[in-house]
C-alpha cells in the first residue's frame, strides 16, 4: 500500500511545513482538501492558480508525497440553482488543479437533495439517483478533457449509498475518468453492521476495476449512529479489508482517516502490521 493521511488530519502547518511533517510520520501521500488545509489564504478560484498547483507538486516531489486525492466535497444536487451553479465552478476549477498539481484523482461524495447536505429518505429514491448521474455526467467530461480522474465515494448517508448503487453510476456514465473511493465504514448503518463483511466482498467483486484510492477508518456505535474513530480501534474487520487491497491492488492509494496528530502514527503502524500478516 502507499499510505497516507488527510492533511487537515495533521496538526496545522504552512504548506512547506505540512507536506514535510507528513513525509516525516512516514506517510508515502495525503489527500488534501485545499479549504481545511490551508489557512495562510483562502483557497478559491482567485488563488487556485497554475503556480500554487506547481508549487505544491516541487513540495510533493522534495517530500516524496503523492497527492492521492484533492478533495472537493461538495454537494452536486443541491436544489438551488445558483448554488449549483457555483459548486460546478468549483468542481471545474479543482479539475483543473488537479491537471497541474499532477494528484491521482479528484474526491468527492455523492450529494444529497437539499441544500444542508444532510440524510433524508429521498437520497435513497431512484429519482435522486437520476439526478446525481445527470449532474456528474458534465463534470466527467470536463475532467476528460484534461485528462483527470473523478472519485466518487459512495456514503450510506447519500444518494449513492450501496456498491450496487455505485456500479449503477459507473455504467451510466462509461467513463474511464470515473472511478471510485471506496470507504468501507460510509457505506455501514447500525442496521446493516451485521453485512459488513458481505459489503466489503461485494466491494472488490463489483466495483473492483474501479476503485482507485480506499479510505481507512473505523467505527463504535452511539445510539443509533455510528461514530467515525481511526482505523483499528472499532469494529471493522480490518485483516478482510487488507487481504483483500493486497490481493487487487498493489501500490493503491490508501489514507487514513479520522485520525488526530496523538495517534496518527501508531495507526499508521497497525495498519502496515496487519497488512504484513494477511
Amino acid at each position: 500500500m502507499r499510505l497516507g493521511i488527510r492533511a487537515h488530519d495533521v496538526a496545522y502547518a504552512p504548506l512547506e511545513q505540512l507536506i514535510p511533517n507528513i513525509h516525516n510520520q512516514g506517510f508515502k501521500c495525503m489527500h488534501i482538501a485545499l479549504s481545511k488545509s490551508i489557512k495562510e489564504f483562502k483557497p478559491d478560484l482567485c488563488t487556485m492558480t497554475p503556480g500554487l498547483a506547481m508549487y505544491m507538486k516541487e513540495l510533493c516531489q522534495e517530500n516524496k508525497v503523492d497527492v492521492a486525492v484533492l478533495g472537493c466535497y461538495l454537494n452536486l444536487c443541491n436544489p438551488n440553482p445558483e448554488k449549483h451553479a457555483e459548486i460546478v465552478e468549483k468542481y471545474k476549477a479543482h479539475i483543473r488543479f488537479a491537471s497541474i498539481l499532477g494528484c491521482g484523482v479528484v474526491g468527492t461524495e455523492t450529494g444529497a437533495v437539499n441544500e444542508e447536505y444532510k440524510y433524508e429518505p429521498a437520497n435513497h429514491s431512484e429519482e435522486a439517483l437520476q439526478l446525481f448521474i445527470e449532474n456528474l455526467k458534465p463534470i466527467v467530461k470536463y475532467a476528460e478533457q484534461f485528462g483527470v480522474i473523478v472519485a466518487i465515494e459512495p456514503v450510506w448517508k447519500h444518494i449513492v449509498y450501496t456498491v450496487e448503487r455505485a456500479r449503477k453510476v459507473l455504467d451510466a456514465i462509461n467513463s474511464p475518468n470515473l472511478q471510485i473511493i471506496f470507504d468501507p465504514v460510509n457505506l455501514l448503518c447500525v442496521d446493516n453492521l451485521p453485512q459488513q463483511d458481505e459489503i466489503i466482498e461485494k466491494a472488490f467483486d463489483l466495483l473492483r476495476n474501479e476503485i482507485a484510492v480506499v479510505h481507512c477508518k473505523d467505527y463504535v456505535v452511539e445510539g443509533s449512529e455510528l461514530k467515525s474513530i481511526a482505523a483499528g480501534t472499532g469494529g471493522l474487520n480490518y485483516p478482510l479489508l487488507l487481504s483483500k487491497i493486497k490481493q487487487y491492488k498493489p501500490y493503491v492509494h490508501v489514507t487514513l482517516e479520522n485520525t488526530v496528530p496523538e495517534n496518527a502514527i501508531a495507526t499508521r503502524e497497525f495498519m502496515e502490521k496487519t497488512y504484513a500478516e494477511v
